[in-house]
């Protein structure tokens, strides 16, 4: 479970640092993980435990809601792509263990909600976190009632959609009072990879966008949404935007392996950094073995490397022996699945992709995306590494007139940051480094 009181506490505890700092906010924004929520009775208190989406209580629970709604009708209505942990088999968990809970709820709120409504007040729904939920029509853009209904959901809990930009106002008394000063609060796209696409500073269409941290979500901005049994198939989501953008993309398991393996590396006060994983899986290019990264046997094993490993065993493959290996087999692995979402969305859009921008911490990685590089054929652009962060800040400023648009705001962001050209060389597969 989520300790929603401690990460209150440190949104607090930054505007405090904000009037130490003597930088006041004139508007703030906050933007989180996706999926995971929160159900609050009518005295607005939160009602049983906010529990973490890689929890266990999901299992099985698709079975049931497609019970209710076939697999292929609900991509088709939603566009989202079926994942364990979805909203929508969470609260089917919720009706079955704790059905009590639904009973006594008045509203559900997503984490970014859950914390605006803490600084404001306001309990109000932003659209962009709603869509991850697969209980939003992806064509009418609002909740689907018809959905929620069948699926036993209460209507009551689900207000109406509001768009990044929109205002909530100035922050409660309490708040301010420990702040030591007030500002306004404006939605941002609070789904974090919504706000991580609008910071790509890509010049055309053709680009596609990876947005790279604990989990690698790899796709482009369409104006409407795919949801053929085709890309069901190829379990590809449509999620919600900035201004009704659409994100086409697919969720890659992503640096959560290579944290996992970080975290249990470290021995005490002896802390393994990233860059001594990277220099270790360097010393061992030619090492074989490959795994699927979006195997549900890695979303929250109790040991990577033990998972990692059992995956290579089971499957008739050289089982990594040293830190080297086992490294070596993430990092690759997760360079041929970039690749192979890659060539599925070139089948899926009919489009010719030429080049691939990552935002977020893991564009810090220069390994990682030699590798890219290299494995997807396509010229690499890393950075900014705070994507998501500057996605949240382009919308307020935007909104407040500091930019006309958009793509302003864009054209700000590439003459800001230093971006590094990684390049696939034919000759030798290696790729080459420079700064743009």
């Amino acid at each position: 479970c989520w300790d929603l009181e401690r990460l209150f506490a440190e949104v607090v505890n930054g505007l405090c640092a904000c009037k130490a700092a003597g930088k006041l906010p004139s508007t703030l924004g906050i933007d989180t993980w996706a999926v995971d929520f929160v159900l609050l009775d009518g005295a607005g208190k939160v009602l049983g435990g906010t529990v973490a989406y890689r929890d266990g209580r999901t299992a099985g629970m698709d079975r049931l809601v497609e019970e209710k709604i076939p697999a292929g009708e609900l991509y088709a209505r939603t566009g989202i792509q079926k994942q364990s942990f979805n909203t929508v088999y969470q609260l089917m968990a919720v009706k079955r263990e704790q059905p009590e809970l639904l009973e006594r709820a008045q509203r559900f709120l997503m984490i970014p909600d859950y914390l605006h409504y803490r600084l404001t007040g306001r309990m109000e729904n932003e659209y962009t976190n709603a869509t991850s939920t697969g209980l939003v029509n992806a064509g009418e853009k609002t909740w689907d009632r018809d959905l929620l209904e069948r699926l036993g959901y209460p209507a009551r809990l689900f207000g109406e959609l509001r768009m990044p930009g929109q205002s909530l106002g100035g922050l409660l008394p309490q708040v301010r009072e420990k702040a030591g000063f007030d500002c306004t609060v404006l939605l941002p796209a609070t789904h974090d990879t919504g706000s991580a696409f609008l910071a790509v500073p890509a010049r055309d269409e053709r680009s596609l966008t990876l947005s790279s941290g604990t989990w690698s979500l790899l796709g482009v901005e369409n104006p409407a949404p795919i949801t053929t049994e085709e890309s069901r198939q190829h379990n590809f989501t449509n999620e919600g935007g900035y201004r009704y953008r659409f994100r086409y993309l697919k969720n890659i398991m992503g640096l959560w392996m290579i944290q996992s393996v970080r975290r249990e590396l470290s021995r005490g006060d002896r802390k393994v950094s990233f860059g001594e994983l990277e220099a270790a899986a360097r010393q061992c290019p030619d090492f074989p073995s490959r795994v699927d990264v979006n195997d549900e046997s890695f979303l929250a094993p109790e040991n990577m490397e033990k998972a990692v490993k059992s995956y290579c065993a089971r499957t008739g493959q050289r089982v990594p022996g040293t830190p080297g290996e086992l490294m070596t087999c993430i990092y690759q692995s997760l360079a041929q699945s970039y690749a192979e979402t890659v060539r599925e969305l070139e089948q899926l859009t009919g489009g010719k992709y030429t080049a691939l921008h990552i935002v977020g911490g893991g564009s810090k990685d220069g390994y990682l995306n030699q590798l890219t590089a290299r494995a997807t054929g396509l010229p690499v652009y890393a950075g900014p590494a705070e994507g998501t962060a500057l996605g949240n800040l382009m919308v307020q400023m935007i909104e407040t007139g500091a930019f006309a648009d958009l793509e302003a705001a864009r054209e700000a962001e590439r003459k800001s940051f230093s971006i590094k050209e990684y390049r696939p060389d034919g000759k030798d597969g290696a790729c080459n480094e420079r700064t743009v």
